[in-house]
């Protein structure tokens, strides 16, 4: 069964940082696309940074360009998102997938995935 468990998240001031981690289990795939997505109070759910699991290509949402930073580390099937310099409009839940599909499909405003967890909140207020 696929599992995945988001941890680090927090309430911090505008300008501040926070490492979030993901932590996927269950998932047998050696080759796959694995991403963190979010989701503000009344907005749908947005794909925010994607990892290839083999050589590492990442791809990021305009939004969090320059800000946020993706990685992986398949020997502990976690990935990790570092979030600097965050905004108001960071605040939300996030969330992290896996799938074997282009990071263009999971990057969609449409992309659903069976094995959501239950996210870890990430608050940016003064």
């Amino acid at each position: 069964q696929v599992q995945f468990v988001e941890s680090g998240g927090g309430l911090v001031q505008p300008g501040g940082s926070l490492r979030l981690s993901c932590a996927a289990s269950g998932f047998t795939s050696d080759y796959y696309n694995i991403g963190w997505f979010r989701q503000a109070p009344g907005k749908e759910r947005e794909g925010v940074s994607c990892i290839n699991s083999r050589d590492g290509s990442t791809h990021y949402a305009d939004s969090v360009k320059g800000r946020f930073t993706i990685s992986r580390d398949n020997a502990k099937n976690t990935v990790y998102l570092q979030m600097n310099g965050l905004k108001p409009e960071d605040t939300a839940v996030y969330y992290c997938a896996a799938d074997t599909v282009p990071i263009a499909i999971m990057m969609d405003p449409q992309y659903e995935n069976d094995a959501w967890g239950q996210g870890t909140q990430v608050t940016v207020s003064s």
